[in-house]
């Protein structure tokens, strides 16, 4: 690619869109794919997992060296560059020998900072665009600190891929996408492209529309979406893929809005802006003014030999404001997480009330 895969991303006005087989499983498959999604011209990227790293060894894991030319093959064909995963020198040597445009760094490998050095040291010297998922961990840090290595390795054709972090038997998404997460990423890197893996997060591919939705709505740059000839036979990950038709379906469906608006429109948001303002100042002075009531209850706990948890109270108060969330028009995940951080904020104060001689918990 002649032009930095980073820079075309953010320039571009409509979604980079990533598309391809989670595996790659016979040429024929890799062929079969690649020309149906050549049909639709927003297909930016074409991809194609050619090491697969599974939770149990008994599960593909993927062909190795020798899909990679169909992938380069089936890219040429169609005139579009290619990306695969690699997580260690030998499969970024391996990719780069075969010719594959652009590499991805899994979430399995982001979390490990051994690994993303060993690849960071293996692409020094070369202008390779890396992509980089998130760990499977919500630590915004060790996602960032991946960057970092890449940059220190003097690369920085470098994009971030957002799919979901792992959670025990979650009821809807396979990886939940805790949205504050890449935000936040955008606040700390706002130069590095951000594109969405609804795949991954859904693990399903009748919510790809609703995910895919929502980070277009929150200024995304792009998708990643698993696609397959016929998904319900792959050999891995079937239920999250789409048909190329499938793919083409979503995104006749996505409403695409503008980052920027008219300045009648931008008068009118600064007005209700300046009002949510003053809201948010009276909502931290009630705060302060809860966790000094919370320091008073520390003290008569400190005079009384009381510990800082009285489980019985905690529970009744949370389980009271959860049954109030409709009524506030806030959805119970919300008051918890809320109520949540007001009580551990609460007991930081009463901790320091009590233990006035430490510096262990302030």
């Amino acid at each position: 690619m002649k032009n930095k895969l980073s820079d075309r991303i953010l320039l571009q006005s409509s979604p980079f869109i990533i598309a391809g087989p989670c595996s790659a499983e016979t040429p024929e498959q890799v062929h079969q794919i690649s020309t149906e999604l050549s049909v639709n011209s927003q297909v930016q990227m074409l991809r194609a997992g050619i090491w697969k790293p599974r939770t149990h060894p008994d599960s593909f894991e993927g062909l190795g060296v020798k899909a990679l030319p169909w992938l380069v093959e089936a890219g040429k064909n169609i005139g579009i560059p290619t990306c695969t995963e690699v997580a260690n020198k030998v499969h970024v040597d391996a990719a780069l020998k075969a010719g594959v445009d652009a590499l991805w760094i899994g979430a399995r490998t982001t979390v490990n900072p051994f690994a993303v050095q060993e690849i960071a040291d293996a692409l020094k010297g070369t202008n390779t665009p890396v992509l980089i998922k998130n760990p499977i961990n919500p630590d915004l840090e060790l996602w960032l600190g991946a960057f970092e290595r890449f940059n220190n390795a003097g690369l920085d054709d470098l994009t971030a891929i957002h799919r979901g972090f792992s959670i025990y038997n979650h009821a809807k998404y396979r990886n939940v996408p805790s949205w504050e997460i890449p935000i936040a990423f955008k606040e700390s890197r706002p130069e590095t492209p951000l594109i969405c893996d609804p795949s991954h997060i859904t693990g399903n591919r009748n919510l790809l529309l609703e995910v895919s939705q929502y980070a277009m709505d929150l200024n995304f740059d792009g998708l990643m979406i698993e696609t397959h000839p016929n998904p319900d036979q792959a050999w891995s990950d079937a239920k999250q893929q789409i048909t190329a038709d499938g793919l083409n379906d979503l995104l006749g469906r996505l409403v695409l809005r503008q980052p920027d608006f008219s300045h009648d429109v931008a008068s009118m948001i600064d007005e209700i802006r300046e009002k949510v303002s003053v809201l948010d100042d009276q909502l931290f002075i009630l705060l302060s003014e809860r966790m000094q009531l919370s320091e008073e209850v520390g003290i008569l706990k400190r005079e009384n030999n009381i510990t800082i948890l009285q489980q019985e109270h905690w529970s009744q108060l949370i389980s009271k404001r959860l049954s109030q969330s409709e009524s506030y028009h806030l959805t119970p995940q919300f008051v918890r997480i809320l109520m949540e951080a007001i009580h551990q904020e609460s007991i930081r104060h009463q901790t320091r009330i009590m233990n006035p001689k430490t510096n262990k918990f302030s």
